[in-house]
């Protein structure tokens, strides 16, 4: 990493990107920050045409600067859609120099837009990390989880009113159903009986009144005599 002299308002520093360069001052509105430098490359030159790398800056449809090597501390400088700086291109001379749009404070990146053709080829195939991107992308997610919120609770919102509706509609037959239970009669179970209950005697024949049956009873002394009145009709007929 070069060395940078402390009279300058910048350093190099970890950005989300890698490495950034940073303001160690404030630096105010159209402040000239840094040249950004490196060997000059002409397209009318064949061996130039083999040279491609991300440092590369077109001056004009000839020119192109190649800042790629270390020295030229400008290459920390990182792309940003909403920039701070601007890079001031000089084609007369081929020179390119960073210079501040706005007052950067102190601890803040300094950045500037690389362009419409770098951005299609570098950035867009990996997304842009500079502030306005990430916080786009931000935006976007929350919107996206607030809009997944909103339709689940306009989903639970309609399962209520349906429910509600199946239950005032069930009301009515719910009703009509207690009340036919209440208004239908008791049905006993044929042939129950109960503990203790007792079976009524048969009725006698055009009496409407119960019969009572005795049970015939034989003593010994009668048997005695039938026993001896059958003896002597043997005795007679013999």
């Amino acid at each position: 990493m070069p060395a940078i002299p402390s009279s300058k308002p910048y350093r190099i520093g970890r950005s989300k990107t890698g490495l950034g360069l940073f303001a160690t001052k404030k630096i105010k509105k159209g402040t000239k920050i840094i040249r950004y430098f490196g060997p000059l490359l002409d397209s009318k030159n064949k061996k130039h045409d083999g040279i491609d790398n991300k440092y590369l800056f077109e001056i004009n449809n000839r020119w192109t600067i190649d800042g790629s090597i270390r020295k030229n501390i400008a290459r920390y400088i990182n792309h940003a859609c909403r920039p701070n700086a601007e890079s001031d291109v000089n084609s007369r001379k081929r020179k390119v120099v960073i210079r501040a749009i706005k007052t950067i404070q102190p601890g803040d990146e300094i950045n500037y837009d690389y362009g419409t053709d770098y951005f299609k080829i570098f950035l867009k195939p990996i997304g842009c990390k500079c502030d306005h991107c990430e916080a786009k992308r931000a935006k976007k997610r929350a919107e996206e989880r607030a809009e997944k919120l909103r339709l689940k609770l306009k989903a639970q919102k309609k399962a209520e009113k349906e429910a509600q509706k199946a239950d005032k509609k069930a009301k009515p037959a719910k009703k009509l159903a207690k009340s036919k239970a209440k208004a239908a009669p008791k049905r006993k179970t044929a042939g129950a009986k109960t503990a203790g209950s007792k079976t009524a005697a048969p009725h006698a024949r055009g009496t409407g009144k119960p019969t009572k049956t005795k049970a015939s009873r034989t003593t010994p002394l009668a048997r005695g005599r039938k026993a001896k009145a059958g003896a002597t009709r043997r005795a007679s007929s013999m």
